[in-house]
């Protein structure tokens, strides 16, 4: 089924939507879960509490891109998810790595309570990403949005996983020179 159709159904309160969610887009979502949590069972639970977010979403929401829409619900509620599981158990796993990768740029984000200045970010986020070869950004989105490992990154794009930290590395230094000029302070 098509994703204007399955976004149909939602509108129409019909409950076949999460039957054909789970269909087409469960085996994703629950990648995306399981790369961040690292626990099969919390990341079912986590796809599960994906689907309940769409359809309460949808609407009034009518997403553009039925899987993005999903994977970043699922990401999010992975990421609340491991927060509250390692609240005080820190430094293993691939999150915390992720995390302080990211920590440079990410420092002083949380603290910005004002929703102009949180979408001038993400709006500039995204001209960066678009600025970026093909193979940057998807290696980068795979990274830091996906949360895959080196190993997995590399074997999808057929490169050596110490090609891909080096895009990372490059990538992250390419990002903080354009927030700087953008009037970020890192």
């Amino acid at each position: 089924m098509e994703d204007l159709q399955i976004i149909t159904l939602y509108f129409d309160r019909d409950e076949q939507a999460l039957a054909e969610t789970a269909q087409k887009y469960g085996k994703y979502c629950f990648a995306v879960a399981n790369n961040i949590l690292e626990n099969k069972q919390d990341a079912e639970e986590c796809v599960n509490d994906t689907y309940l977010h769409a359809w309460q979403s949808i609407p009034p929401t009518r997403p553009n891109h039925l899987k993005l829409f999903l994977a970043k619900i699922t990401r999010n509620l992975a990421f609340n998810k491991y927060r509250a599981a390692h609240r005080e158990k820190r430094g293993f796993g691939e999150l915390p790595l992720v995390l302080s990768e990211m920590d440079e740029f990410l420092a002083g984000t949380a603290e910005i309570e004002e929703e102009a200045r949180l979408a001038a970010l993400k709006e500039a986020l995204h001209r960066f990403l678009r600025g970026l070869t093909p193979r940057e950004r998807g290696v980068f989105l795979r990274r830091y949005f996906f949360v895959e490992t080196a190993e997995i990154i590399s074997g999808r794009y057929g490169i050596s996983e110490t090609n891909v930290r080096q895009i990372l590395s490059r990538t992250r230094q390419k990002l903080k020179i354009y927030l700087q000029k953008e009037g970020y302070t890192l």
